[in-house]
């Protein structure tokens, strides 16, 4: 199927991205763009992947910009100036320069966590490369009516997660030194939204930083990966840091900006994933969808929190082929 380890390497316009391709590309059907979210790499769609193309679809996995094998930008020299390399224009320009690699006309966008958000922007963006879209547990949020940075402070403090990404630098000086306790603690199940025993109230207002200062043995919940899965994932970690991914992050408010003239309608065939124990992206996140997004689909997956695509792979899978073989085939 794929072999993990060993991508296909495309040259993109200021990136060498690294990519996973697997099934055969169908006249009928459009392939599937597969984007994974933070701190993720395409591995995240391993179970999924076999499911979706057992059912005669094309998949595509780019680990993306700044992430894992495909790694940071090539004119990224590594300082604060370069934060802009990651905004929405060249992270929705790295997947429409894959189609143009690929010779692929438009395909069907699915993005979890931040590619859940980066997906939405497509037809926003570039909506003659989109065929449908996919939610995965990430909906389509209009543009808001204030700096999100300014409002996230606001409403959740300083120390919440995206406002203390802000700070250029200390967040990845602290994952960087220790990045498997960062991931041990990221990567795990949430047991549920109600009635979970957290450590200090800093998990409550997601406050990363403060998180990994409690004992490792009072963390709620339990252990996503088995060993094997967990060492690739670190792998990937090491090998390009963390910077480039919380850079997504940096890009907020220039995103913000840039986003003024947009019209905040979606007119492509679309299907939201919820997970139902999902306490970062719940799915009343997805109630106002209906007034923005015109040909819409809607599911939630019960017993699963934020990595739906390693709680509960054959549930997603199996609403991901439905849903494209009735819309597509």
């Amino acid at each position: 199927m794929i072999d993990w380890r060993n991508p296909t390497y495309i040259d993109l316009p200021d990136l060498r991205m690294a990519v996973f391709e697997a099934g055969t590309r169908r006249a009928d059907v459009p392939s599937l763009v597969l984007c994974h979210g933070w701190p993720e790499l395409a591995y995240s769609w391993r179970k999924v992947v076999p499911i979706l193309v057992a059912a005669g679809l094309h998949v595509i996995v780019p680990e993306q910009r700044g992430f894992g094998m495909t790694g940071k930008a090539l004119s990224d020299g590594g300082g604060e100036d370069d934060v802009p390399l990651y905004d929405m224009t060249h992270l929705t320009g790295d997947l429409t320069h894959l189609l143009d690699a690929l010779e692929i006309n438009k395909a069907i966008f699915t993005g979890h966590d931040w590619g859940g958000f980066l997906i939405w922007q497509m037809p926003i963006r570039h909506p003659e490369r989109v065929a449908g879209l996919i939610g995965v547990n990430t909906p389509f949020i209009p543009r808001l009516s204030d700096d999100p940075i300014k409002l996230m402070r606001q409403t959740m403090g300083d120390d919440f997660y995206i406002a203390m990404f802000q700070d250029y630098g200390r967040a990845e000086a602290v994952f960087d030194a220790d990045p498997g306790k960062l991931l041990r603690m990221m990567y795990r199940k949430s047991g549920g939204l109600e009635n979970v025993d957290v450590p200090s109230d800093a998990w409550t207002r997601i406050e990363i930083l403060n998180m990994l200062k409690d004992d490792e043995a009072t963390w709620p919940g339990q252990p996503l990966f088995d060993e094997t899965d967990f060492q690739y994932y670190l792998d990937g970690f090491k090998r390009a840091g963390f910077r480039g991914g919380i850079n997504w992050y940096r890009n907020f408010t220039r995103n913000w900006q840039m986003s003024e003239s947009d019209e905040q309608k979606i007119t492509h065939p679309s299907l939201m994933i919820c997970a139902a124990d999902d306490r970062v992206l719940p799915p009343s996140m997805a109630d106002g969808m209906p007034a923005y997004v015109d040909d819409l689909e809607t599911h939630i997956i019960d017993n699963c929190g934020h990595w739906t695509q390693n709680e509960q792979p054959e549930q997603l899978a199996h609403l991901m082929q439905d849903w494209v073989l009735r819309r597509f085939g």
